[in-house]
C-alpha cells in the first residue's frame, strides 16, 4: 500500500463523524421520527384551539398516530417511533377522556419527559449512563464502553447529563402552564419545545461523541473468535489424520 491508499487522521476523523451520525440518526428516529413525534400533538392543539371540542381533537390526534404506524407498515419500515407516538397519544387520549380536562391529554408525555430525565442523571451518577445503553447496541460494542474503554464511557457521561438537564429544563417550563396557563397556551408551547431541544440534546451528543475513541466492535471481535476456534479444530483433525 502506498502512502496516497494509507488513510489519514483526517480520513480516520471523518468516519467516525459519519459512522456516529448515522447511529444518532437510527437512534432517534431522524426527520421523520420527529414529525411523527410532533405532528399528532399539533393537530390536538390546533383543533382544540378553533373549536374547543375535546373529543374531535383527541379522536383526531389518535387516528393521524395510526395512520404514520400504517404508513410505516405498508412500506415495512420500522416503526418503534411511530409505536410510541401512537402508545403516548392514546395516554394522553384516555386521561384527557377521563377526566374531562383537555389539558390532561399532555400529562403522560409530560411525565414520561420527567422519568425521562430522572433516568438520564441517576444512570450517569450510577455508572451506567442510559445514552451508552441505547446506543451501544448500534455501535455494536453493546457493554464494552464501561469496562474497556473509558473515554467512550465518559463521553456517554456527558451526553447523558446533558439530555437530563435539557429535559428538566423542559419540564421546569411545562409543570407550571400545566397548572397555571388554558390548553391551548400550554399546548402551543409543548409544540414549540418538541424539537429545539431534542435537537440541541442530539447535537451536544454527536459533540461528545465524535470527539471520544472509536468504539469497541464486540461482534467482528465475536467472529474474529470463532474463525480462530475453527482454524484451531481443522488443525488439530488435521495432525490427528496425519
Amino acid at each position: 500500500m502506498t502512502s496516497l491508499e494509507k488513510p489519514t487522521e483526517d480520513d480516520t476523523a471523518h468516519d467516525s463523524r459519519a459512522v456516529t451520525e448515522a447511529a444518532l440518526f437510527e437512534a432517534f428516529g431522524g426527520v421523520r421520527g420527529m414529525v411523527e413525534t410532533v405532528l399528532p400533538g399539533l393537530l390536538f392543539v390546533s383543533i382544540f384551539t378553533i373549536n374547543k371540542n375535546l373529543h374531535q381533537s383527541a379522536i383526531a390526534a389518535l387516528v393521524v398516530s395510526l395512520l404514520l404506524v400504517a404508513v410505516r407498515l405498508v412500506r415495512r419500515d420500522t416503526v418503534k417511533h411511530a409505536f410510541s407516538g401512537v402508545f403516548g397519544v392514546a395516554f394522553g387520549v384516555v386521561f384527557a377522556m377521563m377526566t374531562g380536562n383537555a389539558k390532561d391529554f399532555y400529562l403522560p408525555g409530560m411525565l414520561y419527559t420527567l422519568g425521562l430525565a430522572l433516568a438520564y442523571i441517576v444512570t450517569t451518577l450510577a455508572g451506567v449512563p442510559l445514552i451508552g445503553l441505547m446506543l451501544g447496541p448500534v455501535f455494536k460494542e453493546n457493554l464494552s464502553w464501561r469496562t474497556r474503554n473509558p473515554g467512550r464511557k465518559k463521553a456517554y457521561a456527558k451526553a447523558s447529563w446533558a439530555w437530563g438537564l435539557i429535559l428538566l429544563a423542559k419540564c421546569a417550563v411545562l409543570f407550571p402552564l400545566y397548572w397555571w396557563a388554558d390548553t391551548t397556551q400550554l399546548g402551543w408551547v409543548l409544540i414549540a419545545l418538541k424539537i429545539p431541544p431534542f435537537l440541541l440534546a442530539v447535537w451536544l451528543t454527536w459533540v461528545f461523541l465524535a470527539k471520544a475513541p472509536a468504539p469497541i466492535d464486540v461482534f467482528a471481535e465475536m467472529e474474529a473468535q470463532e474463525a480462530e476456534e475453527k482454524a484451531r479444530e481443522q488443525a488439530a483433525r488435521g495432525e490427528s489424520a496425519s
